[in-house]
C-alpha cells in the first residue's frame, strides 16, 4: 500500500490532470484523464470509482482555491479597487477550474456548490465598503458588481484560452475594464 504523501500526489496529479483535460474537452473519458495524469485507467478508478466522484473531487478543490485565493487578496487591506483588483488577479490564476465550473452544467448544480460561499460573502462586503468609501459605484450592487467580475473573468479567460491575447493582455484589458465599471 503507497503511504499517504504517494497517494496524496497521485490524487493530485489525477484532480489536476482531470481539470486542464476537461477544460478544454468536457466530454473526455477517464481513460483520457488517467494518461493525462501519468497513471494507469485502473489507478483513476482506484481513487474516483465513477466520472460523478472525479467531478465532485474537482468541484471541492476549485471551492478550495476559491477560498484561499480571496485570502490571499486580503479584501480587508486598502482601498477597495485596489482589494478588488488583488481579487481579480488572484482569481485569474484559477482560469481553467473556474471555466470548467462555468462550462459543465454538472458541476454547477454538484450537491457541494454553495449558493453562497464565504468568499462570494466576502466579496460582497468589499463592495459594500467601496460604495460607502465613495470608491465603488454606490448605485451597483455587491451582487452585480460580483456578476461584472465573474463575466470579465470569463471573457478573459476565454480570450485567452482562444490565444487571441496572451494570459497578460487579457488579465490587463480584465482589469481596466472592471475598474472603469464599478468606477463612481
Amino acid at each position: 500500500m503507497a503511504d499517504s504523501g504517494t497517494r496524496t500526489r497521485t490524487r493530485r496529479a489525477i484532480v489536476d490532470a482531470a481539470v486542464t483535460l476537461l477544460a478544454k474537452d468536457s466530454g473526455a473519458s477517464l481513460a483520457d484523464v488517467a494518461a493525462a495524469a501519468g497513471v494507469g485507467r485502473t489507478t483513476v478508478h482506484r481513487y474516483f470509482p465513477e466520472r460523478s466522484d472525479l467531478l465532485a473531487a474537482i468541484g471541492a478543490d476549485v471551492l478550495e482555491k476559491v477560498q484561499a485565493a480571496a485570502e490571499a487578496a486580503r479584501l480587508d487591506e486598502g482601498p477597495a479597487p485596489e482589494a478588488l483588483g488583488r481579487l481579480c488577479q488572484e482569481y485569474f490564476e484559477l482560469g481553467a477550474g473556474l471555466t470548467l465550473m462555468f462550462d459543465s452544467p454538472q458541476l454547477m448544480t454538484w450537491s457541494g456548490w454553495e449558493e453562497e460561499t464565504s468568499a462570494d460573502r466576502a466579496l460582497c462586503r468589499l463592495v459594500e465598503r467601496g460604495r460607502a468609501e465613495g470608491t465603488l459605484d454606490a448605485e451597483l450592487t455587491p451582487e452585480w458588481a460580483q456578476n461584472v467580475l465573474w463575466s470579465l473573468l470569463y471573457s478573459a479567460w476565454e480570450l485567452s484560452r482562444r490565444r487571441e491575447a496572451s494570459k497578460h493582455t487579457a488579465l490587463s484589458l480584465c482589469l481596466r475594464t472592471l475598474r472603469k465599471a464599478l468606477a463612481p
